[in-house]
């Protein structure tokens, strides 16, 4: 660690730090190179760069999920992302694009006031996109080496986006290497951005319907379901045994969030075993659904369909994927 710490200092080791990245860069020129890139965007780019330790810094900061560590209540998150102010700004942002969102909601089966609230959670409604230069932030975590494939393979997604005709001056974003309204990495923004307007360019940086249709998009590839909504609000009975509805299967990935989901059962099964909705009818009783109680027994739970899972595979955090779920169901009243 005090190694690590003289090498941001600014001293001898900075400078040799910034020898050993530009060294690295003729290793990512070769990579990109063999992924098709041209060396035309590659000799405009890479001269550019310099290391960033900023983002390292950020990336090496982020918490570990520890698995004896106590999981927070949802009502403090969702006070803070679901409030006053960003439900009036989604309102108004669903209102200006319905015309945009019902077609595109026809297209994808993909609710409007979901997309809306994807968008509102990421970047304000395309207010806050983030400032980092992503090329130099990707090759610098590349550099870092901790996970140098990903960013490695992001960095090449990004120069092929300048190959595609994205300018570089448009590669801004967050520390990690989202980007744009949706904030896609650009492996994301290759496979699934989508042009809204008609203008032949995927433009999620100025453009709300080309933002819009990316992320229905990004849903329909996801698997959301035609027509079943995320999930509603419920109220479980005071004496409700939960030894019988235990999910006994461990998810291949984000473990700790599936973990807390009940077993599967049919919405005409959570009615039998006494659940009530607390807002939103019930939907057909053939679907299928888990439990969560997010602030543990007699508070609010939720009943989350498999569109739920899509809003996850967004960002797979029960808080996030609740928060949007509950803003979609606030803008769109």
């Amino acid at each position: 660690m005090a190694a690590a710490a003289f090498v941001f200092s600014g001293g001898p080791a900075a400078a040799q730090d910034e020898a050993g990245f530009q060294a690295y860069l003729v290793q990512l020129r070769a990579q990109a190179i063999a992924k098709g890139v041209s060396a035309r965007t590659l000799d405009m780019v890479l001269p550019t760069l310099t290391l960033n330790t900023r983002v390292i810094e950020l990336d090496r900061a982020q918490p570990g999920a520890s698995p004896n560590a106590a999981v927070p209540n949802f009502a403090p998150y969702q006070a803070q992302h679901v409030g006053a102010a960003i439900i009036a700004r989604g309102r108004s942002a669903y209102q200006s694009q319905r015309w945009r969102l019902q077609r595109i909601e026809d297209q994808t089966g993909v609710p409007e006031s979901v997309m809306v609230a994807i968008w509102g959670h990421e970047t304000s409604y395309g207010v806050v996109m983030g400032g980092f230069d992503l090329p130099r932030a990707l090759a610098s975590l590349a550099y870092e080496g901790r996970r140098r494939q990903l960013f490695a393979d992001e960095f090449i997604a990004a120069m092929q986006m300048v190959d595609r005709g994205v300018p570089v001056s448009q590669l801004k974003g967050s520390w990690a290497g989202a980007t744009g309204g949706p904030q896609f990495l650009p492996s994301v923004y290759l496979r699934l951005s989508r042009d809204g307007d008609g203008d032949g360019r995927a433009d999620i940086w100025t453009s709300p319907a080309d933002t819009l249709a990316s992320i229905g998009n990004y849903f329909t590839n996801a698997g959301w379901r035609r027509g079943q909504p995320w999930g509603l609000a419920v109220t479980v009975p005071a004496q409700f045994d939960r030894s019988g509805i235990a999910n006994r299967l461990i998810s291949p990935r984000c473990e700790r969030v599936f973990a807390r989901h009940s077993g599967w059962k049919t919405i005409g099964e959570w009615r039998a075993l006494g659940i009530s909705p607390q807002t939103r009818t019930w939907p057909d009783d053939r679907v299928l659904a888990t439990l969560l109680e997010p602030d543990g027994p007699g508070k609010t739970a939720y009943l989350l369909t498999g569109n739920y899972r899509v809003i996850l595979d967004y960002n797979c955090s029960n808080f996030y994927a609740l928060s949007v779920g509950l803003l979609a169901d606030a803008v769109e009243h």
